[in-house]
């Protein structure tokens, strides 16, 4: 058995993880951290978590890294999962960490990073960026599978690069009228209570933010760069829609032959994700919707084409608590393990 220790125990991300991992074959969680509710069971915090996972908290310098886990999720915001690194790969564990600390795999790019968030460029474990690898499975099960670390990804992130991937890779689009107007639930946010998302502020009622400085469009031009073999900008505008879960980006790219058809878009797409257990490509004319991906780890895409306007147009729709976090997490283990990737995770949305 997969032995996990869970840190951040507390928030979204953290309860996701914890459903996954109890229903896990293969999996079981062995230690759960936290700054909040130490030394009470986590299914106090979580109540639907009782008698799934009542393991008592503990205080982060309570938690003892030694070879009785083998894998930590770092379910933490950025500036943790650098920290905790090398007491666990000194262990001879493997990490997740869900925030950007491992995101980008050298000193500069976490750097350029970090300067755009505000944070401190000068990353706590630079000597282990170059033994983590960029968690979206589709794309990178390679260096997921021999890798320490796991940089997991960013729900937006996730929603637009596999969104934009085969057309990318497949030169079907001009690069530099790459657009990802995406919408979140309010879960995003995480668990925290805040004077924004106060239920009678949020409901009815949306907003962008970030415009132009959200921090995952580093990510989205890192990897559609890596694929286009060419450096690569997109604009990515975000917005909060009054929603607990769900993440829906809209995509567009001016499609650089008029002769493309939805129908060849669909085929590309298709094609490109002919081996991936959690995306599926939906051609022009088929519904899609939140309700496609709701409580799953699927990504679920529109292909289509306007053909009056020669614009590519790609909806990419995802839960951003499972596929655009936990979900990819325990994906991303599996493959460590040299697990089937889709164990643990192979179960329908949510309905209604």
């Amino acid at each position: 058995m997969i032995r996990a220790r869970v840190i951040g125990a507390g928030g979204f991300g953290g309860a996701n993880i914890i459903e996954l991992l109890a229903l896990h074959p293969q999996a079981e969680i062995a230690s759960v951290v936290d700054i909040e509710g130490v030394g009470k069971p986590i299914s106090e915090k979580h109540t639907h978590l009782k008698s799934f996972c009542d393991l008592v908290v503990q205080a982060p310098d309570e938690a003892k890294w030694d070879d009785s886990i083998d894998v930590a999720f770092t379910a933490t915001p950025d500036g943790v999962g650098m920290k905790v690194a090398p007491q666990a790969i000194g262990a001879g564990m493997r990490l997740i960490d869900y925030s950007g600390d491992f995101r980008f795999n050298t000193p500069e790019a976490y750097r350029e990073y970090a300067t755009r968030i505000g944070r401190d460029p000068h990353h706590a474990s630079p000597q282990l960026l170059g033994q983590s690898a960029y968690g979206i499975a589709e794309l990178h099960r390679a260096e997921i599978a021999n890798c320490k670390i796991v940089g997991n990804p960013g729900c937006f992130a996730v929603a637009t690069i596999l969104g934009f991937a085969p057309a990318v890779k497949a030169g079907l689009i001009e690069l530099d009228t790459l657009i990802s107007d995406a919408k979140t639930g309010v879960s995003g946010a995480g668990i925290k209570p805040h004077p924004s998302y106060h239920y009678p502020v949020r409901y009815e009622n949306m907003n962008a933010y970030k415009i132009g400085a959200h921090q995952h469009v580093m990510e989205i031009e890192r990897e559609l760069s890596l694929l286009a073999g060419t450096d690569v900008k997109a604009t990515l505008t975000t917005q909060v829609v009054p929603l607990s879960r769900g993440i829906m980006a809209t995509i567009y790219g001016r499609l650089k032959s008029g002769k493309t058809t939805a129908k060849d878009l669909y085929a590309v797409y298709a094609a490109f994700y002919k081996g991936s257990k959690f995306v599926r490509v939906e051609p022009a004319g088929v519904g899609v919707s939140n309700n496609d991906v709701r409580g799953s780890n699927f990504c679920v895409l529109s292909a289509n084409v306007d053909a009056r306007t020669g614009q590519m147009i790609v909806v990419s729709h995802i839960d951003n608590l499972m596929k655009g976090q936990a979900g990819s997490a325990l994906q991303n283990m599996n493959i460590l393990f040299g697990l089937d990737e889709g164990l643990g995770l192979m179960r329908p949305p949510y309905y209604p």
